[in-house]
């Protein structure tokens, strides 16, 4: 379930941020988000871990246990803390509880595939965990989700190491099956803790943990010290029974110290009324053979009746997944046991209802050498139950199965709003990061057209003043015959010469900061110290209108075949600079200063960057190396002593082009 994903991605968030899960996930190759109640395939959750191994560096099993351990609060946060807190007074109890937990949220969780647990108590206080499990290479998350339920609902020390891996074979389904050692670590006093935690570590494997090393003889005193000073001890939280029996004394000072049950001489019930009254049960022997059955069972599945029979004729086992024999029932007698009536063995008018299940508990009766099954039917809503054909009469009225069906009907009724609550919510976190990824398109557009802060201040309907700027740099450039070119070539042939050459410039603005005010036909126009005035206006417009040169070597002409030519202008001076028009606006210069730039263009040589003398002055002490073309006429200026760029002296043909 998503539920499990989830708690994945708010781990990795929670420790290491957002960026590794973004990279995690793009890695592993899903999505984003996970809803809490769909159902994911386990490779998923597989490729996570996986990819999450490699990018942390960090072996699996280290990244399970980290998972189990965080799983743990993850549920407590999530609304399972009571339901968690209440499956037992002690760890064994807790264990021995999980299938039972699993099982109700089974009811929830339909298509839950849950590990199985089973264990055994050891005489030196130990345990054996026995841990099944459709799915291989997931157990080490069993230490972690284990141990921080120890510590945090009995609060003891735990380790656990794995004694016995193999396959299952008395199971019917190919399972992994683990087996832990669970111990409980020694509890110390607490200076004793301070003094064994300062001791020094070393590499305990060789995945170089660390593990704290005691010897015998401090282990030992460490006990002694224990025995000695019991008041001084961490306290260590007893069980709400160990608490009673410390304080109720009987009679004269004698304590409780346990419960002895009284059973009757003989049992004050009949058989009809114990069959009526427990109309789900089975009694059968080592060979299976059915002894008795409750009166609603027997309805269910007529067969019963006929006392006698093999009871794995008319059912199967479907959890836990173990043969049909006496002998592995014993083993797993702990365990809750959910019987599938067999299609094959109905009467015909009722195979085509759904098959019944079956839930319950086993109890051995030695004295009799039969088993006991107190079961219940096995139904999450009322819809199932009218399947079967079945009513709720049909359920004892002290079985607590009716509320169950009833409540489960409003629980999936609410998952199912939350689920669509979720799915909504998903849905519009999906449109919400379309929605952005578009407006930065768009606002990418608006800005690659006018300048960012006017680009904003129309965007806020506010009016955009005109501003004057007292010393900026401008630049023109146009091709070489280009009115000759036109005439000799197809539209397109234009339009795809123009389009290589305005990208190579396109790209020079990045590289040297400058704003690119037009282009009219051939003619490029550029602007440095607008929008922004910066001191080094003249320097950037210069490098640029270099790399123009080299740039434009590159871009073919298409009627001769040879590079194609460009003369360039530039001029220095004061201008006034504002948006025009509200249909498709323009951010625009106006002033003497731009057509002096102009002219600057028009009366240049070919592949020759043409200044005029404030143009010149600016660049003097620059670093350029410039020379003088002396005085020419200038349509409507007159005559103007001009000057021609050919270098710049410090910076290399790679700097001016912006290569690496």
């Amino acid at each position: 379930y998503g539920f499990i994903n989830t708690c994945l991605k708010s781990l990795v968030v929670e420790k290491y941020g957002e960026e590794t899960w973004e990279n995690l996930r793009l890695q592993a190759g899903v999505q984003d988000s996970f809803l809490t109640f769909e159902v994911y395939k386990d490779e998923i959750t597989m490729q996570l871990v996986d990819k999450a191994c490699k990018i942390l560096g960090v072996p699996a099993d280290m990244v399970l246990r980290e998972f189990g351990e965080y799983f743990f609060e993850f549920c407590k946060r999530s609304g399972y803390d009571h339901m968690l807190r209440t499956l037992g007074g002690n760890l064994y109890e807790f264990i021995e509880n999980l299938d039972a937990l699993h099982s109700y949220l089974s009811l929830s969780y339909q298509e839950m595939n849950a590990p199985s647990f089973r264990v055994e108590k050891n005489e030196d206080g130990s345990m054996h965990l026995h841990y099944y499990s459709d799915r291989r290479g997931l157990c080490h998350i069993v230490p972690g989700i284990i141990g921080a339920a120890a510590l945090d609902f009995f609060n003891i020390e735990i380790s656990m190491e794995i004694v016995n891996q193999t396959e299952e074979e008395e199971r019917t389904g190919k399972k992994e099956h683990i087996v832990f050692l669970v111990t409980q670590n020694p509890v110390f006093s607490c200076k004793e803790r301070s003094k064994f935690s300062s001791l020094p570590q070393y590499p305990a494997d060789s995945e170089k943990q660390t593990d704290k090393q005691l010897n015998k003889e401090d282990l030992e005193k460490a006990k002694n010290a224990i025995r000695d000073r019991g008041n001084c001890a961490c306290p260590v939280k007893k069980s709400h029974w160990k608490t009673i029996r410390g304080i109720i004394t009987l009679g004269k000072g004698k304590l409780l110290r346990g419960f002895d049950p009284v059973y009757p001489k003989s049992l004050w019930i009949d058989t009809k009324t114990f069959c009526n009254g427990l109309p789900f049960h089975l009694v059968f022997d080592k060979e299976l053979k059915v002894k008795q059955a409750g009166v609603s069972i027997q309805k269910i599945v007529p067969g019963l009746q006929t006392m006698g029979i093999c009871l794995d004729q008319y059912f199967s086992i479907v959890h836990p997944e173990v043969p049909f024999t006496i002998s592995s029932i014993q083993k797993f007698i702990n365990s809750q046991f959910v019987f599938q009536t067999r299609r094959e063995m109905m009467p015909e008018s009722w195979k085509q209802r759904p098959m019944l299940e079956l839930r319950g508990q086993m109890m051995w009766m030695e004295s009799l050498q039969c088993m006991l099954y107190l079961c219940s039917p096995l139904l999450r809503t009322l819809h199932e139950l009218e399947e079967r054909q079945m009513h709720i009469a049909d359920i004892a009225p002290h079985d607590v199965t009716r509320d169950l069906i009833l409540l489960n009907q409003q629980r999936l009724a609410e998952m199912e709003l939350s689920n669509q609550l979720e799915r909504k919510k998903e849905e519009l976190r999906i449109l919400s990061k379309h929605l952005e990824e578009e407006k930065k398109k768009t606002e990418a557009l608006l800005y690659a057209m006018l300048p960012q802060h006017v680009a904003n201040q129309l965007k806020e309907g506010k009016q955009v003043e005109a501003g004057e700027f007292k010393e900026c740099t401008i630049l023109f450039s146009d091709v070489v015959t280009f009115t000759n070119i036109c005439a000799q070539c197809e539209p397109i042939q234009i339009v795809l010469m123009l389009n290589s050459m305005y990208l190579r410039f396109d790209r020079l603005t990045t590289v040297h900061d400058v704003y690119k005010v037009e282009t009219i036909g051939d003619a490029y126009m550029v602007v440095g110290g607008v929008p922004v005035p910066v001191p080094t206006h003249a320097e950037r417009v210069a490098n640029f209108a270099l790399g123009m040169i080299i740039a434009a070597k590159g871009v073919q002409n298409p009627v001769s075949g040879n590079p194609i030519q460009i003369r360039v202008g530039i001029h220095t001076g004061p201008v006034l600079a504002g948006v025009v028009g509200e249909k498709m606006p323009r951010y625009c210069l106006f002033g003497d200063t731009v057509n002096i730039a102009s002219r600057m263009e028009s009366h240049g040589v070919p592949s020759k960057i043409h200044l005029s003398s404030s143009a010149y002055q600016c660049l003097k002490y620059k670093n350029f190396e410039m020379t003088e073309r002396g005085e020419i006429e200038v349509k409507g200026k007159g005559k103007m002593h001009t000057y021609f760029l050919i270098r710049n002296k410090t910076a290399t043909e790679n700097e001016i082009m912006g290569r690496p």
